[in-house]
């Protein structure tokens, strides 16, 4: 087709072959368009094309994708804000009819439906981080490093240490949107432990939102992330374990032994988890 579209937030550039959006930067654009950038959503991964009146004097087009087409939609889960929706373009009421013409022209081009076993739409690229209510996220294109903060985390997750999950060993990913209660990034483990933690706050391979912390457009980003490597990883790499900070270990200790004295970690966590410390020096 080779036209462009111009709508609030967004310009829609229509090829032979897909879509290809470009969301504006402004104080008034959405910060998960900004983050974004832009998109190329081929037509495979487009399962319909919608029109439907919008707010204050709007239409709306906006295009349906495929269940399993697009990590950010799979780990978004329907958590999103209809105005955070990275799939729609405002219009003004005044340009319904040509909303409609291409409405119907990229239905003609559409070539499949139904849920598809691999992802079609790219994802943001690693490295990636974020800073959590008890931890800075970071993921590396590999593995996921959570390490805790100072004064956010759990004493349960200070006796289990910094975390590094390499994407081999995860079967998923469950993003909770910290615009709702409880909000938080947990990793599902391929092999489940016997008595994981149901709390995300008691769960070391969990995260915790809060107010502004695990922002939707760092935190959900990072999640479709991780969830396409694991979805595409083979599960058979073998990571080698990182050399660990001679001053960190120091440091950690010394804040372990503050739990200890407060009387948050027994003697045995205390002597094993010093000793597990030291191992990594």
């Amino acid at each position: 087709m080779g036209d462009v579209l111009a709508g609030f937030h967004a310009v829609w550039e229509f090829e032979s072959d897909s879509v290809l959006i470009r969301y504006e930067r402004g104080i008034r654009t959405p910060r998960l368009f900004q983050a974004l950038g832009e998109r190329r959503i081929p037509l495979s991964a487009v399962e319909d094309v919608t029109l439907t009146p919008g707010r204050r004097g709007t239409v709306v087009l906006r295009l349906v994708p495929r269940a399993g087409a697009d990590p950010l939609m799979e780990a978004a889960a329907g958590q999103l804000k209809e105005g955070s929706d990275p799939y729609r373009l405002v219009l003004s009421a005044d340009r319904e009819t040509l909303a409609e013409y291409y409405a119907d022209e990229l239905k003609g081009l559409l070539t499949g439906s139904g849920p598809v076993d691999r992802y079609l739409v790219a994802v943001p690229e690693a490295p990636l981080h974020f800073k959590a209510a008890d931890a800075k996220a970071s993921f590396d294109g590999t593995s996921v490093q959570f390490r805790w903060s100072w004064t956010g985390a759990s004493s349960a997750k200070w006796k289990a240490g910094d975390q590094s999950f390499p994407v081999a060993g995860l079967s998923g990913v469950e993003w909770r949107s910290p615009e709702v209660f409880e909000g938080h990034l947990r990793l599902l483990p391929r092999e489940a432990a016997a008595e994981r933690p149901a709390q995300p706050d008691q769960d070391p391979a969990s995260v915790v939102f809060g107010l502004g912390y695990g922002p939707v457009h760092e935190s959900l980003p990072f999640a479709a992330a991780v969830l396409a490597a694991v979805r595409t990883r083979p599960s058979s790499a073998v990571p080698v374990p990182a050399r660990r900070d001679p001053a960190d270990i120091a440091e950690r200790i010394r804040h372990l032994g503050e739990l200890h004295q407060a009387g948050l970690v027994t003697d045995e966590e205390f002597s094993s988890k010093k000793a597990e410390l030291l191992a990594e020096l």
